[in-house]
């Protein structure tokens, strides 16, 4: 990509500003605007849809902007690193909605780009970048979760199409999804060299989804089952037997993710309030107007220099992996970190409300009360989802450390 001068940016960003100003849907700038809360991941039950989110995706889409730094040729905005942080600037400084929340954005796309035959990109990218196809990941199994490379979900090579046949676990709106990139088994007399990466249709044959209850009240996970579930032969991404290569290249681009969110302050309860003004609210202020428990107001000054530092660290991180064309280990690092401060958040959230953060429901509690206790809850899972932080501290040892395996 061309470098840009000072002139040129400043530039740019004048014409970001005024083509965001002029196709934001006007109605979007009330924060209490009529949207359906899934029209965010777009997907084919939005294709149709008048909705105003979907409005906006659909503006952003045909402009790149949902992946500003994919190329053009795809549909992405092409921009560079530094045109894409004005742009991201400028979102942030408007307040305008987020277009697209996609897995596809977030993870297979990237691998797309890196793995993918020019068909394959042909056939995918776009529908990302416009939120024509919803995604979902099929990873984790009943019997392969941390040891993610045991998995047994047959693919077997039937000459004219693959046939799959196994289960998955913990697959996020599933139910929801269009489509799905999935692990497969295509060779069991290895591990890590036996597996594939392959796409599937999630309206085929055989395909069936079963959502699972969390200790929250929500059910965002799936159980998956493919039952001889035929899929075409060049639904394979890479080469047969090469998909791990390319599932630990996504997990980085999942941990990225996953990090992002929480060092903006979501996962962790962050829908209940400012943890600070909330502890004002319950524990009450001295006389010199701090919060009134001295060890209380420390750790949550701490907790929010952490996020603080978090998010500035992960801003960083990004612009560096946007540069060298992707993240690096050193992600995991963030993902730990991460998840760490948010249960800290969510833990200091329901310690300042005291037994009114210890509601499930009834007239008793307010609606900030309730979304505290499920967002703790909900953070007990910060620290498995997108790799346990076990399995982050091994990754950080051996590929950021560089320490050897233990004897």
């Amino acid at each position: 990509m061309a470098d840009f001068g000072s002139a040129d940016l400043d530039t740019f960003r004048a014409d970001v500003r005024t083509w965001l100003e002029a196709n934001y849907p006007a109605e979007l700038r009330d924060p209490k605007a009529k949207v359906d809360p899934e029209a965010m991941w777009g997907g084919q039950a939005f294709l149709d849809s008048d909705d105003l989110q979907i409005a906006w995706m659909r503006k952003m889409g045909e402009k790149g902007w949902t992946a500003p730094t994919w190329p053009a040729q795809y549909g992405g905005g092409g921009l560079s690193p530094a045109q894409a942080r004005i742009l991201d600037q400028e979102l942030t400084a408007g307040r305008y909605r987020t277009p697209l929340a996609s897995f596809g954005v977030w993870m297979l796309g990237p691998v797309l780009l890196e793995y993918a035959n020019e068909e394959q990109k042909q056939a995918h990218l776009p529908k990302i970048i416009k939120g024509e196809v919803r995604w979902c990941q099929g990873y984790s199994e009943p019997g392969a979760g941390s040891d993610l490379a045991s998995l047994q979900t047959r693919c077997e090579d039937k000459g004219d199409h693959w046939l799959i046949n196994g289960q998955k676990i913990w697959t996020s709106y599933a139910d929801k999804a269009d489509w799905c990139f999935c692990l497969v088994r295509t060779d069991t007399s290895k591990k890590h060299e036996g597996v594939s990466f392959v796409l599937i249709d999630m309206r085929t044959q055989g395909v069936e989804t079963r959502p699972i209850q969390l200790i929250s009240g929500e059910s965002p996970f799936c159980e998956t089952f493919f039952t001889d579930v035929k899929i075409p032969k060049g639904n394979l991404v890479g080469k047969v037997n090469g998909g791990w290569e390319i599932a630990k290249r996504l997990l980085q681009y999942e941990r990225q993710n996953i990090s992002g969110g929480f060092g903006g302050g979501g996962g962790a309860g962050g829908t209940a309030g400012d943890l600070s003004e909330v502890a004002k609210t319950y524990f009450g202020l001295d006389a010199s107007g701090a919060l009134a428990d001295t060890d209380l107001r420390s750790r949550i000054t701490q907790n929010k220099m952490n996020m603080q530092c978090l998010g500035l660290t992960i801003s960083r991180t990004a612009a560096e992996a946007k540069a060298s064309n992707g993240p690096s280990a050193a992600v995991s690092i963030i993902k730990y970190a991460a998840a760490s401060f948010a249960q800290d958040r969510s833990e200091l959230m329901i310690e300042a409300m005291g037994h009114q953060g210890l509601g499930w429901d009834g007239e008793t509690y307010k609606p900030g009360e309730l979304l505290a206790t499920r967002g703790w809850l909900r953070s007990k899972g910060n620290s498995i989802e997108g790799g346990t932080s076990e399995v982050n501290l091994n990754v950080i040892s051996k590929r950021v450390l560089g320490l050897p395996d233990p004897k």
